[in-house]
């Protein structure tokens, strides 16, 4: 007769994002948290991914403090020579939706994201990024394995993916030319005093209602009412109005945000595990030398530049920046990636000599930065953004107040919120013009500063409450973890 297995099991989260810095980065935030809760957590990147990690920061070290941590790569579809660069995100997007189920429930089905040398041998809970909501919820369910979908966007922008249908029906999208685009849309629930049709996700700006892309965010938004719950990155008293539309689809909604705050201040809390204040969730080199910079700089000083991992410029759009910055006679720090500027092997290559010299003397330039220690520097006074979920959120806690430029996808839902809701700055949407950079970049440092800093100081404390034991974040996030420990059995026979 055999004898039954009486071991003790735990939980074991699997974590799969979106391979994108911005997706990565949040969700390897969250498996922190998990893992200090004391849950075993698998966190599932693509090879490419997992590599850049790899030779950029120092995460084998870092989750090397969490028992039961571990890291595991999955396919994402594409041939070995695909260059996966920045701005092709949804072709890898898609090639996962498309390519990846069997290989994923494999993955899961076999005990592959488990570990037999510690007491959480196999997945006993799914957190997957949103964009993969449709297959992956199909094999949790036929694996009878509770799932919740992580919405990396802000819950703004994720109303406005569910709206994107009433949209269509009523006749708001395809936008119809230049002429239509401050026309006021009428089909986004709460939204309707101030969201116009420019301010739409960038997947709603194609005639086309059958465009790939437009489809994949609307398709995989409507899988998220299969998901137990969702988890979004934010807090209540920044985005309450909307989370409650939300709840109309979604009932379950954990909103633990901003994660990167929650974090800090729960290893601030705990021993013996050292800070992660220096350690980063990278895929580019990061160049410190800046902080040395600004080490240098007076007090609220300095406007920080930068738009994002993704988004690819121009060289007219890089001189106009770059023009309207040195016009406008404050300090700058620019991040200007190696890949962002469109067709240009070296972006410095034949820089008017003004320019060369007024950087030199007010300005400073990296490929990338260290972007939560940036801003919280106190000679940084203003962000100017391309308005990622993120970017906005470490802007948010850190109290500074924002220039908008956005350029895809939820961005240009965040910088409407940003500059007619919250009040947290000014939006450049739509236009590149030195003239427009110089007069923005004053009005946030000098014209308006005093009022966009008393904006930007309520809400980072709103922020802070909100992840300080009893706040709303920290509450649910409480909820979360209890909910996680509560669908797995003592033990397995």
């Amino acid at each position: 007769m055999e004898q039954q297995d009486s071991r003790c099991y735990l939980p074991r989260v699997l974590i799969f994002p979106l391979p994108a810095q911005g997706h990565v980065n949040a969700m390897l935030k969250l498996a922190e948290l998990l893992g200090l809760a004391g849950l075993h957590v698998t966190f599932l990147n693509t090879h490419f991914v997992h590599n850049r990690l790899l030779l950029h920061t120092d995460i084998p070290a870092r989750f090397a403090n969490y028992p039961g941590f571990l890291f595991k790569t999955i396919s994402d579809g594409l041939p070995e020579d695909h260059p996966r660069s920045s701005n092709s995100i949804m072709e890898v997007a898609h090639s996962i939706n498309m390519k990846s189920k069997s290989l994923f429930k494999q993955m899961v089905a076999s005990n592959e994201l488990g570990s037999e040398s510690d007491s959480s041998p196999s997945v006993t809970f799914i957190i997957v990024d949103g964009i993969f909501g449709g297959f992956t919820t199909d094999v949790a369910n036929e694996l009878h394995i509770p799932i919740i979908h992580f919405r990396t966007v802000g819950a703004c922008c994720f109303w406005t993916y569910f709206s994107i249908p009433k949209l269509i029906q009523a006749g708001e999208l395809p936008i119809r030319g230049k002429e239509d685009m401050d026309r006021l849309t009428r089909n986004v629930p709460g939204m309707e005093s101030f969201l116009r049709c420019r301010d739409l996700p960038s997947f709603c700006r194609v005639s086309d209602l059958t465009d790939s892309n437009l489809q994949l965010a609307v398709r995989e938004t409507y899988q998220s009412p299969r998901a137990q719950a969702i988890i979004l990155n934010t807090f209540d008293d920044l985005e309450g109005p909307v989370i409650s539309h939300i709840r109309t689809l979604c009932p379950k909604i954990y909103s633990i945000g901003p994660l990167h705050a929650h974090l800090k201040l729960k290893l601030s809390h705990t021993t013996p595990l050292p800070p992660s204040q220096s350690s980063s969730n990278n895929l580019f080199d990061v160049d410190k030398s800046c902080i040395a910079w600004l080490d240098k700089q007076p007090l609220n000083s300095v406007i920080y530049v930068s738009f994002g991992s993704i988004a690819v410029i121009t060289r007219h759009e890089l001189m106009e920046f770059w023009y309207g910055l040195v016009n406008s006679k404050k300090r700058f720090l620019w991040v200007v990636r190696p890949d962002m500027v469109a067709g240009e092997g070296n972006a410095h290559h034949n820089i008017p000599t003004e320019l060369l010299e007024g950087t030199k003397e007010r300005g400073y330039m990296v490929g990338w930065a260290p972007q939560e220690e940036v801003l919280e520097h106190r000679a940084v006074g203003g962000f100017m953004t391309h308005s990622g979920w993120n970017s906005i959120l470490e802007s948010i806690v850190a109290g500074v107040p924002m220039i908008c430029w956005p350029r895809r996808a939820d961005q240009p839902v965040n910088s409407r919120f940003v500059s007619e809701v919250w009040k947290l700055g000014l939006e450049m949407k739509d236009v590149c013009d030195r003239n427009i950079v110089e007069k923005m970049v004053n009005d946030l440092m000098e014209e308006r500063k005093e009022e966009f800093q008393r904006e930007a100081e309520k809400m980072s404390k709103l922020a802070w409450k909100s992840v300080s034991e009893g706040g709303s974040s920290y509450c649910n996030l409480e909820s979360l973890i209890q909910s996680i420990r509560l669908t797995t059995n003592g033990s397995k026979t």
